[in-house]
């Protein structure tokens, strides 16, 4: 009877993790598909596999300003996402390693922070970009991504910290190192995991962010990937392969980074699970 029991809760278990990945994947198929099929054979049949591939929607993406708002997008998440990892890094270093008044206070506070919607920061960061002359510049729109980011990582990289062995670190000091050589010969190559892991995961953030780039970024020639294929569905709403094929683009470096960070990812996860010495 138990071993019927165990049989029948694997079963269960495999089958929920089945229609879950099902549910997960479909909207996927349902993008590639479509981007290789013609309006006609779409409108036939949407759910259908690829009878005959067709090249149209993505010649019909690529021919639009595509290219230069995947450019935009490259500059303002790469520039947003190293920043972040540098100050990030810096700063948890601090956290973990030096005692100064008000310390946990300090950090208690970014952590707060991490559950501000940037909803609500929207008029009053606009407000600022206006009297500075900045809206429509990758400058601003950076500054605020970083700003969104920081908390997040600060926390995770400070926990990260606290777990590396004092010992090596007391090593390192009675060697005559300075807590900067320390920081950067010793930490950082141990941090490579959950740095990774970081920048994954904020650039999956920056790249996909609709909001703040839609309102700070006004200028056609400033416009990110979101923003442009935004605008694009709305002048091809019935053109749906083009429409797919421009997010096929938009998602391929993404998946692209995930695949050869993924090593990095679980490992990056878990890196503060466990105590040090």
């Amino acid at each position: 009877m138990s071993r019927t029991r165990r049989v029948a809760g694997m079963f269960s278990k495999h089958a929920l993790l089945i229609v879950a990945s099902v549910l997960a994947l479909f909207p996927v198929y349902v993008m590639l598909t479509a981007a290789f099929k013609t309006e006609e054979g779409f409108s036939a049949h949407p759910w259908a596999p690829i009878a005959s591939p067709s090249l149209g929607g993505f010649r019909a993406a690529v021919n639009d300003q595509f290219p230069r708002w995947f450019e935009n997008t490259v500059i303002v998440s790469s520039a947003s996402v190293v920043i972040t990892l540098l100050v990030a890094a810096l700063a948890a270093w601090g956290f973990a390693h030096w005692a100064f008044r008000g310390r946990d206070a300090v950090l208690g506070v970014l952590v707060a922070l991490m559950v501000v919607p940037p909803v609500v920061l929207l008029v009053p960061l606009f407000v600022f970009g206006v009297r500075i002359g900045q809206i429509s510049t990758f400058r601003l729109v950076i500054l605020i991504y970083v700003g969104l980011m920081l908390p997040f990582s600060v926390f995770m990289l400070t926990n990260f910290f606290r777990t590396i062995p004092a010992s090596m670190i007391e090593a390192a000091v009675i060697d005559g190192a300075s807590s900067w050589r320390v920081f950067r010969r010793i930490v950082l190559p141990l941090s490579a995991a959950p740095l990774v892991t970081l920048g994954v995961v904020n650039l999956l953030w920056v790249w996909n962010e609709l909001l703040i780039a839609l309102v700070f970024l006004q200028d056609d020639s400033k416009k990110t990937l979101m923003v442009g294929i935004t605008g694009f569905q709305s002048r091809y709403s019935l053109n749906v392969p083009a429409i797919m094929a421009g997010l096929t683009l938009a998602t391929l470096p993404i998946v692209t980074v995930y695949v050869f960070g993924q090593r990095f990812f679980v490992r990056g996860l878990v890196a503060g699970a466990l105590k040090g010495e």
